[in-house]
C-alpha cells in the first residue's frame, strides 16, 4: 500500500485534484489577523477592509450580524460609522462576495483625557500623597506619567511613584524648604494626552493623622479627675525635632459645652471631669513648629467615669448606658481653656430665678395696665357730672 501511494500514477491525480478543486472557505487571508481600532464617541469613524485596497464588493458584519442600512461602505470597502456611541462597539469583519474572510477589527469607543481634579495630602515632613480624578469619563484605559518638583527651576524633579489602579502617586522627602510646589500628572490614551498641574504649599497641606491609643485611667480619691494618654500618629516620625501640639477637649457624656486644655506632653490631667457621669474625651495634634500648618481631625471618642468610692453603684463607662442627659443642641464649644460645665444644681438655680423674675414682669405688667385702667375709669364718671351739670343749667328758667 505505501508503494502505491507513493507511485508516480497516484502523485499525479493527487496534484491535479488539488489543483482544480475551489480553495477552502476556511482559508484566511493574511491581513484576516484581528487588529484593535479606537474612536471617539459622537464622532464618525472609518474602518479599512485591510491594509491593501479591496478592488470586489465587501460585505460588513458587526458581532457576526449585519451592520445598520445607515452606516455606509465605501468604493475601496471601508465601512464609515456615523456619530457612534457605545453599542457600535465590538467585532467587525468584512467578507467578499464568496463569503471569504478578508479582515476582521475590535472596535473600541471613548474620549481623549482632560483635565483631572488633583489633591494633595502632606502627613508628615517626609510624605506626600497626590491622587487625581477624571473630570472627563475616557471608558479607555490610560497610562499616567508625574513629576513633582520645588519652584526653583534648578531643582531637579522628585521621583513620583505611581500607583496607576487607584491613580495616586507618593513623594518622598519633598523639599519642604521650598516654598511653592508643583505637581503635574499627564494622562495618555489611544486618542490623546492631557496634562493637568496642581501648585502646593506644602507647609500649609501639612496636616497630621489623628493620635492613636488615647487611654483614660480614673485618679484614684478624686473624684473630679481623669489622667488621659495617647500616642503620636503612627505615620509621624518619632523625632525631637518634629514635635507636635495637642489639643484635648472633654464634656460630661450628653452637654453640649465642650472644656478644652493645651499640652505638648502625650498625657494630661483633666482636673474638672464631671463627678459620677461618663466623660467624654478627644484628641487631635498639630505641626508645633510651623503655625500653618493644619489641625489633625478628632480622634475617636473614648468615654471614662471618675473614681467614687462606693464602687458597687459606679455608673458604666459605655456612653450608652449613661442617663445623664443633658438638652443638646449641635455642639458648641465653649472659648475657655479651663472651666467646669454647669452641674444639676446651677441649672436648677437658674431656672427658679427665671421663673421668679417672669413672675415680678408679670405682676408689674398687670399693676400698670390696671392703675390705667382705674384713672380712664375716673375720668369718664368726671366728664359725666360736668355735663349733667351744664344740661341742668339750661333747663333753669332765665
Amino acid at each position: 500500500m505505501p508503494g502505491l501511494l507513493s507511485s508516480p500514477v497516484c502523485l499525479t491525480v493527487i496534484w491535479f485534484l488539488s489543483w482544480s478543486l475551489p480553495p477552502s472557505r476556511a482559508q484566511i487571508w493574511s491581513d484576516e489577523v484581528s487588529d484593535v481600532q479606537f474612536g471617539r464617541l459622537e464622532s464618525n469613524v472609518t474602518l479599512a477592509c485591510g491594509k491593501s485596497q479591496i478592488s470586489v464588493p465587501v460585505v460588513w458584519r458587526h458581532n457576526h450580524s449585519s451592520v445598520s442600512s445607515w452606516h455606509q461602505v465605501t468604493f475601496n470597502g471601508s465601512l464609515v460609522l456615523f456619530l457612534v456611541d457605545q453599542s457600535a462597539q465590538g467585532n467587525y469583519s468584512c467578507y467578499d462576495d464568496s463569503g471569504l474572510l478578508l479582515h476582521s477589527v475590535i472596535l473600541r469607543l471613548g474620549y481623549p483625557p482632560g483635565l483631572l481634579s488633583i489633591s494633595c495630602r502632606v502627613p508628615n515632613h517626609t510624605f506626600v500623597r497626590c491622587t487625581w480624578k477624571d473630570s472627563v469619563k475616557t471608558f479607555l484605559p490610560a497610562k499616567y506619567n508625574t513629576s513633582f518638583r520645588g519652584k526653583e527651576e534648578k531643582e531637579p524633579t522628585k521621583v513620583c511613584i505611581v500607583d496607576s489602579t487607584n491613580r495616586r502617586c507618593v513623594v518622598e522627602d519633598p523639599a519642604f524648604w521650598q516654598t511653592i510646589h508643583t505637581f503635574g500628572v499627564t494622562e495618555t490614551n489611544a486618542l490623546g494626552s492631557h496634562t493637568s498641574y496642581r501648585r502646593i504649599r506644602l507647609n500649609e497641606l501639612l496636616k497630621p493623622d489623628p493620635p492613636r491609643s488615647v487611654f483614660i485611667e480614673e485618679v484614684e480619691g478624686n473624684p473630679s479627675k481623669l489622667w488621659v494618654t495617647w500616642k503620636n500618629p503612627s505615620s509621624w516620625p518619632e523625632d525631637r525635632f518634629f514635635p507636635l501640639r495637642f489639643h484635648i477637649r472633654y464634656r460630661p457624656q450628653g452637654s453640649m459645652h465642650w472644656s478644652e486644655m493645651m499640652t505638648e506632653e502625650n498625657s494630661i490631667e483633666i482636673p474638672d471631669a464631671t463627678p459620677y457621669h461618663s466623660n467624654q474625651v478627644q484628641v487631635r495634634a498639630r505641626d508645633d513648629v510651623s503655625p500653618e500648618s493644619q489641625w489633625s481631625e478628632w480622634s475617636a471618642p473614648s468615654f471614662r467615669t471618675p473614681w467614687r468610692a462606693d464602687t458597687t453603684t459606679h455608673p458604666s463607662d459605655d456612653p450608652d448606658d449613661d442617663i445623664y442627659l443633658f438638652s443638646t443642641p449641635p455642639e458648641t464649644f465653649t472659648s475657655k481653656t479651663h472651666g467646669v460645665v454647669q452641674e444639676d444644681d446651677g441649672n436648677l438655680g437658674l431656672v427658679i430665678l427665671l421663673v421668679l423674675f417672669s413672675i415680678f414682669i408679670l405682676t408689674t405688667v398687670l399693676s400698670l395696665i390696671f392703675v390705667i385702667w382705674m384713672r380712664q375709669k375716673r375720668r369718664e364718671h368726671a366728664t359725666k357730672q360736668e355735663l349733667a351739670s351744664m344740661v341742668k343749667m339750661k333747663s333753669l328758667p332765665i
